[in-house]
């Protein structure tokens, strides 16, 4: 299994954003992972339609949004018209997820639920037939550089099972926390997509790293 490396640009320097998106690129990411943040269901503020819409003119990159906001359905829309190709939601941020999954799809977006880290699985398993990807989260939402969480791994396994069982075309990705020195953990238990941001972005050489990360996974 050949994984995907998606930088998350919220370890980045956004005083030089654009430079930094062309940076992995060239260094061999696949994605862009962008983390949109409201202050309202994470106690961060991150960015809006508008930068997505800068990023999207500077990389070809499929660009990857992460919507931990409390209204999906109202902004959503919008993050797709700038340019976002995957959008992920929180299933409990939406009155109906099926609905908000089917309108991401609608208005051409892959569409993918986001599972936290004390979100037993089967909460969710109900929308798999609605969805392109699962994001299994590895750290609770809301901020950069936190601690890689060991526990999730069950899950992960979990979910990969259940996908084959269904023989449904989900991909699964894991975001948080996930560095060159344990993506192999993470690729074990059923990871295809790996978000990383400070495991990248604070490293001297992106290119080493993405390489560095990219080999360990695919030697699992």
């Amino acid at each position: 299994m050949q994984i995907k490396i998606a930088p998350s640009i919220l370890s980045a320097d956004f005083s030089r954003l654009g430079d930094e998106i062309r940076a992995v690129e060239e260094a061999g990411a696949e994605w862009i992972h962008i983390d949109v943040m409201d202050g309202h269901y994470v106690s961060n503020i991150t960015i809006g339609p508008v930068v997505v819409e800068s990023i999207r003119k500077v990389t070809r990159l499929p660009l990857d949004v992460h919507l931990m906001i409390t209204d999906p359905d109202k902004y959503g829309p919008e993050f797709i018209k700038a340019g976002a190709d995957w959008i992920s939601i929180h299933p409990e941020t939406c009155e109906e997820p099926k609905t908000s999954l089917k309108k991401i799809r609608e208005l051409g977006a892959k569409a993918s639920i986001a599972v936290n880290p004390d979100v037993p699985l089967d909460q969710v398993e109900r929308y798999f037939p609605d969805i392109d990807m699962v994001l299994m989260m590895t750290v609770f939402p809301g901020f950069a550089g936190q601690a890689f969480i060991e526990d999730v791994l069950p899950k992960i396994e979990k979910a990969k099972k259940v996908i084959e069982q269904r023989k449904l075309p989900i991909l699964i990705e894991a975001d948080g926390g996930i560095k060159a020195d344990n993506i192999v953990r993470v690729v074990e238990a059923g990871a295809e997509v790996i978000v990383s941001g400070s495991g990248i972005f604070k490293t001297a050489d992106y290119a080493d790293t993405i390489r560095r990360m990219r080999e360990a996974g695919n030697k699992k």
